[in-house]
């Protein structure tokens, strides 16, 4: 019939079109199981109640997808660092004019960093972006410091770590200077 939005099926048309309609014991059975899937942890009786009184919020579950573990690039400790001797210069490698090449880059850097400057910049924008700079392969002078030996140390900045500069000298000598004995430092020209 027109306007009919639903109307249940009758038993000639479930028939015809083979469909079972359902009966009140396999709805129950239904309901029940549904329920006691959807909220675990309640007791038949606690949702008994509960339904009763008021409605249910049901648990939402979705299935668990296995995530592929994604292995992540782990990088070296320090401990495998020092037995690889990543760090280490070997002695025939410790001489000041192999290292001129890498003073250059460091210059060519320092030139590009500047660059970006403009003549009108104010004193403390250049002075920031100084002390961010990269030191490896300048040439670095210790002009004061608590221990009085590292003064006049002049060479190329090789290493810098937390806690000490390593410079090659001109003197083609490999010299570990602990940062917090140096109060200041000086950038310089090579010696002529």
């Amino acid at each position: 019939p027109l306007g009919v939005i639903y109307h249940a099926l009758s038993q000639k048309e479930a028939k015809d079109s083979d469909v079972q309609p359902p009966g009140a014991q396999r709805a129950q059975a239904f309901v029940r199981a549904f329920l006691k899937h959807s909220t675990p942890g309640m007791s038949p009786q606690a949702r008994e109640d509960q339904l009763q009184r008021k409605a249910v919020v049901l648990e939402y579950f979705t299935r668990h997808k296995r995530k592929e573990k994604k292995k992540k690039a782990k990088g070296l400790s320090a401990r495998q660092r020092r037995e690889l001797r990543l760090f280490y210069i070997k002695p025939e490698q410790q001489r000041y004019s192999l290292f001129l090449p890498l003073h250059e880059l460091w210059k060519q850097y320092i030139r590009d960093l500047c660059n970006g400057l403009k003549p009108d910049t104010q004193p403390q924008m250049i002075q920031a972006k100084l002390l961010k700079a990269d030191l490896h392969g300048a040439i670095i002078s210790v002009t004061k410091s608590k221990c009085p030996s590292y003064v006049g140390i002049t060479g190329i900045l090789l290493q810098e770590t937390k806690h000490i500069f390593k410079i090659i000298t001109k003197e083609d000598c490999l010299k570990g200077i602990l940062r917090f004995r140096i109060q200041e430092i000086l950038l310089s020209r090579p010696p002529e």
